[in-house]
């Protein structure tokens, strides 16, 4: 038998057992496109990075390879009711059992069962991965694979940033680093990239589908006056039938729109993060049992929901950019039947979002804290760093991943207490010192200063230019989320090339563009530009060509984000690579 002819035997079986053991312990007959690609890496031992849409069925990569390896499966979710509905399924699926390990419940306990052998899956929050005791117990289970849910959290670039995941890669590697499934619904060509860069996957196989939702039908309304467009989506959402979602961009308004919706006779309910949690905690219930007609949200509701068939999402203002915008109408139609996305849009809007999105780092308050922590650190020591950042960006090369902190250190809330600043805005700062290269954060929560790294100053001046870099960034999407809004092409074509999937050259047929006729041909080849052509600028260095029409192109630059260029001039100031 030939190498070849061994290889497929060897991946034939492996598709087998896992088809084999989707259908007699979940009730599955046939596997999602991709998701047997996903589980045949894993069985062999390699990282996967998965992106597919939300109820794609990316919990089944990693439920069914899990039966067929030793050891538990370590699952990151960071929602306590998302590990609850997990935890339940596979119990009522008799799948060789879970646990959650949160502060709902006996940390220990739950610790007991998976050292015990009797779960064959653990779910937790990044937060109780930042315990080492925990981790400890969790390598000694010896895990059989780690499954990273919304791993689009762990990047700075990404529209849900949480910096509890930035530790996410040191846990890996303390769990001897089994093979990894980063897992997430939207993540475009850079949230990717730092995805596998922070949690130091290795050569991963990157798994990308179904960003396009055929059955979500698409369309922007257009409004020069505040009131007319609020009128309109109300009424919109009145005359529909079955459950929708109205996202907005403050708590103000969405109480102020469900109150309408109520007095036009729907059962509507208001929901954000200025709820108490037993407030919050009713209408997700509502939601979930199909009790309410529509819910008026703040981006506060998302992770976690689980409805198919959710027949519309509107969105009251944009928001700040086209992955939080997929990922929001991606909650509608998940059942396959036809549902509706439309955004009302002022563009008076987007400066609301520029400003929620704005602000800089403070120069000399990240001045101060360095040189705090610097005056307190005392003699320095050649111990690894441990623990991870606090919030920001993501840990640079030249930052604490190989280096080592001084044997002082400052706690956090001492240092706030003694600089003025609250507990979240030393968060920020420090996260950015942080990626400087010059802080870091100790697994009890300290500050300490890295061996060797940069002086106050310098420090201080290089994480401020980080956060120049970040609000460039974030200032382009924004821009992006304009020009869906504006743009007179195919809408789906314009959301596909933000995510750097290849769109189909006819009409989509279901976007108002395209209903109406309006939209133009889509533009041919761009020569030595085509869509995912590595190149350099002049100014704004090296980036990827996402799409283009007939007179231009936009590019994803490292450094500034995403940039429309003129095919006019771009040949002055852009080559390929």
């Amino acid at each position: 038998m030939g190498l070849w002819e061994s290889l497929r035997g060897r991946f034939g079986r492996r598709g087998r057992r896992l088809r084999a053991a989707a259908r007699e312990r979940f009730g599955w007959r046939t596997l999602r496109p991709g998701q047997q690609e996903a589980m045949e890496h894993l069985l062999r031992g390699r990282d996967v990075l998965l992106v597919m849409p939300t109820g794609g069925g990316k919990s089944a990569v990693y439920q069914v390879p899990a039966l067929l390896l030793d050891g538990p499966a370590v699952v990151v979710s960071p929602l306590i009711a998302l590990q609850r509905d997990q935890v339940t399924g596979l119990l009522q699926a008799d799948a060789g059992g879970a646990v959650a390990v949160n502060s709902t419940s006996s940390v220990a306990a739950g610790l007991e069962k998976v050292t015990a052998g009797d779960a064959a899956f653990v779910f937790l929050s990044p937060e109780q991965l930042a315990k080492p005791d925990v981790v400890e117990r969790l390598a000694r289970a010896g895990p059989s694979l780690v499954a990273v849910d919304e791993a689009h959290c762990v990047s700075s670039w990404g529209h849900d940033f949480r910096p509890d995941y930035l530790r996410l890669g040191k846990v890996i590697e303390r769990l001897g680093h089994p093979p990894v499934v980063a897992m997430t619904a939207t993540a475009a060509p850079n949230v990717r990239e730092e995805i596998v860069r922070s949690l130091g996957l290795t050569r991963p196989a990157q798994i990308v589908r179904g960003f396009d939702r055929p059955n979500l039908f698409l369309e922007v309304r257009r409004f020069a006056r505040a009131e007319d467009k609020s009128r309109a989506l109300a009424e919109y959402a009145a005359s529909r039938e079955g459950l929708g979602l109205v996202y907005v961009a403050t708590r103000k308004a969405a109480e102020e729109y469900a109150a309408e919706l109520a007095r036009r006779g729907r059962r509507a309910e208001a929901y954000h993060a200025g709820l108490r949690g037993a407030a919050r905690n009713r209408v997700h219930e509502l939601f979930t049992r199909g009790e309410v007609d529509t819910v008026v949200a703040t981006s506060a509701f998302g992770m976690g929901i689980d409805r198919p068939d959710v027949r519309y999402v509107l969105h009251a203002a944009p928001p700040e950019s086209p992955d939080a915008y997929y990922q929001e109408i991606g909650r509608a139609g998940r059942d396959g039947a036809p549902a509706s996305a439309v955004l009302f849009y002022r563009q008076e809007d987007l400066g609301l979002r520029r400003f929620f999105t704005g602000g800089r780092a403070d120069g000399e308050a990240l001045l101060r804290v360095a040189a705090l922590v610097r005056e307190h650190a005392g003699p320095v020591s050649g111990g690894p760093v441990s623990g991870g950042p606090v919030s920001g960006g993501p840990v640079s090369d030249s930052s604490v991943s190989g280096g080592s902190v001084s044997a002082g250190s400052v706690p956090a809330g001492e240092a706030a207490a003694l600089l003025g600043l609250s507990t979240s805005h030393l968060a920020r700062l420090v996260n950015l010192l942080e990626r400087a290269g010059a802080l870091t954060v100790t697994s009890t929560g300290d500050l300490s200063y890295v061996r060797g790294g940069p002086a106050p100053e310098r420090a201080a001046a290089r994480a401020a230019e980080l956060d120049e870099t970040r609000r460039r960034v974030d200032d382009s999407r924004l821009d992006m989320m304009r020009g869906y809004a504006e743009t007179r092409g195919c809408r789906r074509r314009f959301l596909l090339a933000y995510f750097g999937e290849p769109y189909p050259p006819a009409p989509c047929g279901a976007c108002d563009t395209c209903e109406s006729g309006d939209a133009p041909e889509p533009a041919p080849g761009h020569g030595e530009f085509p869509m995912g052509t590595k190149v350099t600028h002049n100014l704004w260095g090296q980036g990827t060509v996402m799409s283009g029409e007939h007179d231009r192109i936009t590019v994803l630059f490292d450094s500034v984000g995403y940039k429309t260029l003129s095919l006019a001039v771009v040949k002055d100031v852009l080559r390929p690579l």
